[in-house]
């Protein structure tokens, strides 16, 4: 069975954020992942990860005001400045809590705009970012987002995002692979992971149910067997638990609907 980390911004909905580090410890697991840490000092992170023995090994860079909707500033010419900035913060994170990953969102496509004509922002934006985050030893991810839960989102295929990696060459950026994206936007899963974790680009994985995106045991992706096909393919990474409790928010409702999680 692969690694899973536990993504507190969508698990233990029930409790507290800073609840949700024993919570996730108690039900085993070694690893967390999350949206954001910027509303918390990063001292007080540090100290939870510690007292349950829990690694952090990713959260998202600075994605703009995610209260307005914004979604990632990478590919928006004119907000290069506050892109630089929101990264920096993120580095900072990032070597407080010993974490080695920062996801970096792209950003929605402007009205009007195309991504033919953002990419070359987006790029010139990835490679500074890699350049900067590199003295720190943290590799730095993209991830392609289905256009259902965000729409007009500037990445959406797994060959698009190798693409870019190819283009920038950077060792130290690489492909955050959402199998729950990867099922609505194209489908073929099990050959995109033949595909793809070969190259040693793909640096992290998520995975929920599709559609309802609810506990990987249900749906139309067959976990067991894709589980199976990371350990074939010999993928030591993490794979992120960024799913939706079926139970939602009720007392325990993600320590009930773990059992697809034990050989």
């Amino acid at each position: 069975m692969p690694n899973f980390a536990a993504n507190l911004s969508f698990l233990y909905q029930e409790l507290p954020f800073m609840a949700r580090f024993s919570a996730a410890a108690r039900d085993g697991f070694r690893a967390v992942e999350y949206l954001f840490p910027y509303d918390y000092p990063a001292a007080d992170i540090t100290a939870r990860l510690e007292d349950n023995g829990l690694q952090q090994v990713l959260f998202n860079a600075p994605p703009g005001d995610w209260s307005v909707g914004e979604r990632g500033l990478a590919c928006l010419a004119g907000r290069q400045s506050e892109f630089r900035a929101g990264l920096a913060q993120a580095l900072d994170y990032a070597a407080a809590l010993s974490c080695p990953r920062i996801h970096v969102m792209a950003g929605l496509l402007p009205p009007g705009q195309t991504r033919d004509a953002l990419q070359s922002v987006y790029l010139d934006n990835l490679r500074w970012a890699a350049a900067a985050a590199a003295p720190y030893g943290v590799t730095l991810l993209i991830e392609p987002i289905n256009l259902r839960d965000i729409p007009g989102y500037f990445l959406n295929r797994q060959d698009h995002a190798h693409e870019l990696l190819q283009i920038v060459g950077a060792p130290n950026l690489k492909v955050q692979m959402d199998l729950y994206h990867c099922q609505i936007v194209e489908g073929d899963v099990s050959m995109k992971l033949r595909q793809y974790l070969p190259t040693g680009r793909v640096g992290h994985i998520q995975i929920a149910s599709v559609p309802a995106r609810h506990e990987p045991d249900e749906g139309e992706l067959n976990y067991p067997h894709l589980f199976a096909l990371l350990d074939e393919l010999g993928y030591d990474g993490w794979v992120g638990c960024e799913y939706r409790p079926r139970l939602g928010a009720l007392p325990d409702a993600t320590s009930a609907g773990l059992g697809w999680m034990k050989p």
